[in-house]
């Protein structure tokens, strides 16, 4: 429908009567749509691109006069049909997209890219600087761009290979608080929530594909979008599985309506092969098992007995069957066969060697029934995974335990190991390897989680006065949340595309010191600047593009300056971060981290040039990072081939044979990128490398993936 509304805008330019027989039609469309999550599809966000070089065919905007506030004229898209020198300046003539008989002749300067989402992008990176303090480990990126495009861009590098995302996106509260199609979103904006909601999906989808099968997805959001956010996420993650979770990230409470609102939502999307670890706080209750004497920690056993819905005698006939156990020594010894219906249990009954039974009786006296059938029970007994507690003289039966399928899940993964077990019972000593004790709730309460004390103060403490930023959210909460999705991933790559202040990045960093991972985080930014600020800048004189503008945007003045803050444990101003770390590990914010990080903005480049190997120097981050971010990055092949510390590249065919031995003789090579326009050529060099080697060819490789993206973004 919001394409039928720009094409019905288009023909009441020239046909106001039929544009309103059209609409008349339309609306009656509308009012019979499908019942469920349906929601307009809007014509894709458009994205300006200041400093990129204007060139022939590029939609562009007209910039408003320096110390105007831009209107609705100036969001007008037009076509460069040609550019020119004159008179000293540089011209282009362009017509109106929406009218193209509406053609001007515009100075260069006063024009700014508009890429839409529909358009094929050829990205580049080119370095903004860099902290080298962690030696070989891996390097955390942070990356100035639009995140569409980004996600775009990490299709080639890292599709299926990310362990984890944590996105934090704008609320849609009302306020201004996101842009769409270069505007902010107002609370009376008749397609506000479908113009959000189209937002989202179009990032989602490209962030399913970037997961690994074992990996999962975080999305917090507030109650304005949560219940059609949950809704968009089940439409989108199929074959995942799906929870929420309600964090107190507010406990002083903010009254909205008639309540006080404490609480924000974090949506679980688990990959089919994710594998969830146990933690040492289920991050609501006390500690339900404590440490013993021997400073081991224990799963909670559970109780044979069914109890809540299905547990009566008649709901399950065969789960009702006597256990047979010793008295004396409290050793249980094999499940009977069940009790027809019809006959009543003997609670007297023994054997000749003067073993008992137990039977399933409830707390009110009434027949139960046990939670798992006879055959399962006398697997676990001779497992030692079934205990015998204390004779119960109310219910006139013995307490009986086992340990559940999800905990003797956990002993197959090797969380949890069989120490001992009884001389007499038989009755295994089942411990957890590490500290790891327990699965974390679905509610979460914790005062580490308060959004102010460690989200907005904490920023402040590491960007000094004059930086701000609406809503961080607390460190040790995101520190949480990525635990639980990488513990057992020393290694992970950790992936947020609405980095904002830079809070997950920090948290990874943090995860490596706790237990010596080398986790990596790609931290997405754009670099819009405030509305405030705007104001401010346009009335100096600034527009977008001017260095003073790009210095106050969101990425340059917050995201990396917070992450190399962190990093250094210093502020922008030179000064030692003052106050400790909380929690979990606590020590000096001014010690910093032993880690690696560079920052790069996002280019937008020729395919003409790409191909023909005129623009490799912005191309190389992109092949250092599909190679694992990690050690020296190849930025020049101008001698025809080389190899790095992961990969190699090799342009010149007709040196292969230096280039495939020194690919030999590298220990901890992964990647080939393999420069040739010729199917044989390529299929001769990949025959010629080790098998564990990946191959790559390029540009063909690196154009398609963003073909490809730009067909499905049209469709």
């Amino acid at each position: 429908m919001s394409r039928l509304n720009d094409l019905l805008r288009q023909v009441a330019n020239s046909d106001p009567q039929l544009a309103k027989d059209l609409r008349r039609e339309t609306d009656a469309l509308a009012d019979r749509r499908a019942f469920g999550l349906n929601f307009e599809r809007h014509t894709p966000e458009a994205v300006e691109l200041p400093g990129r070089p204007v060139r022939k065919s590029d939609k562009v905007r007209i910039l408003p006069e320096r110390g105007k506030m831009p209107t609705k004229e100036d969001e007008r898209l037009f076509r460069v049909t040609k550019v020119y020198s004159e008179g000293g300046d540089r011209w282009a003539d362009v017509t109106a997209v929406d009218s193209p008989h509406d053609a001007w002749s515009v100075n260069v300067d006063d024009l700014i890219v508009v890429a839409e989402f529909r358009d094929p992008i050829y990205p580049g990176l080119v370095s903004s600087g860099k902290v080298e303090q962690g030696g070989d480990k891996p390097y955390h990126i942070v990356i100035n761009s639009e995140n569409y495009h980004a996600l775009q861009a990490l299709l080639f590098t890292h599709r299926g290979k990310i362990d984890c995302i944590y996105i934090d996106p704008p609320y849609n509260t009302g306020a201004r608080d996101w842009k769409y199609n270069n505007d902010y979103v107002a609370s009376d904006d008749h397609y506000r929530h479908s113009k959000w909601l189209a937002f989202m999906e179009r990032r989602l989808l490209l962030g399913k594909e970037l997961l690994a099968d074992d990996g999962a997805l975080v999305v917090t959001i507030d109650e304005h979008e949560v219940h059609r956010l949950a809704l968009l996420v089940e439409q989108i993650m199929t074959g995942f599985t799906v929870q929420m979770v309600t964090i107190v990230n507010n406990p002083k409470g903010v009254t909205q309506g008639y309540l006080s609102r404490v609480e924000e939502y974090a949506i679980f999307c688990f990959a089919p092969n994710f594998k969830m670890p146990t933690v040492p706080d289920d991050l609501l209750t006390h500690k339900e098992v404590s440490e013993t004497a021997d400073g081991r920690i224990r799963p909670r056993w559970k109780g044979l007995l069914r109890s809540g819905d299905d547990s009566r005698r008649e709901d399950r006939e065969h789960m009702f069957y006597p256990v047979w156990l010793d008295p004396n020594t409290r050793r249980l010894i094999r499940a009977g066969d069940y009790l027809p219906l019809g006959e009543s249990p003997n609670f007297q009954l023994k054997d000749r060697q003067g073993n008992a039974v137990a039977w399933p009786v409830r707390k009110d006296g009434s027949l139960g029934r046990w939670g798992v059938g006879t055959d399962t029970l006398n697997k676990l007994i001779e497992q030692g995974f079934a205990s015998c507690g204390r004779f119960d003289k109310k219910r006139s039966t013995w307490g009986i335990s086992y340990l559940s399928e999800n905990v003797r899940a956990e002993l197959a993964d090797g969380l949890l190991e069989v120490l001992a077990r009884d001389e007499v019972t038989g009755v295994a000593d089942v411990v957890y390897v590490d500290t790891a004790s327990r699965r974390a709730r679905t509610v979460w309460h914790r005062s580490s989680h308060d959004a102010g004390a460690h989200g907005t103060d904490l920023l402040g403490d590491f960007l000094g006065s004059g930086r701000s930023f609406p809503f961080p959210k607390s460190l040790y909460a995101v520190e949480d949340t990525v635990r639980l999705l990488v513990a057992r991933k020393p290694h992970a790559v950790v992936l947020d595309f609405f980095a904002g202040s830079g809070t997950t990045a920090h948290a990874v960093m943090r995860l490596n010191r706790q237990d010596g991972g080398q986790r990596v985080s790609i931290s997405v930014s754009n670099n819009e600047v405030s509305p405030d600020r705007q104001i401010e800048l346009r009335a100096e004189g600034a527009r977008p593009g001017d260095p003073i503008w790009e210095s106050n945007g969101l990425c340059e003045s917050i995201t990396k300056s917070r992450v190399r803050a962190a990093l250094q444990g210093q502020t922008p101003e030179g000064r030692a971060v003052e106050g400790l770390y909380k929690f979990v590990d606590e020590f000096p914010k001014c010690e910093g981290f032993s880690e690696n990080a560079e920052f790069f903005t996002l280019t937008y480049e020729s395919a003409m040039r790409v191909a023909s190997n005129r623009e490799f120097a912005k191309i190389a981050p992109f092949l250092w990072l599909r190679a694992g971010a990690r050690g020296r990055r190849i930025d020049d092949i101008s001698a025809g081939w080389d190899v790095a510390d992961t990969y190699g590249v090799i342009a010149n065919l007709d040196l292969s044979e230096p280039f495939i031995k020194t690919v030999e003789a590298q220990e901890g090579l992964t990647h080939a990128f393999i420069a040739t326009d010729e199917d044989r050529l390529f299929e001769a060099m990949v025959r010629l490398l080790p098998e564990h080697v990946e191959p790559v060819r390029l540009y063909s490789s690196y154009l398609r993936t963003f073909e490809i993206e730009a067909g499905r973004a049209a469709r």
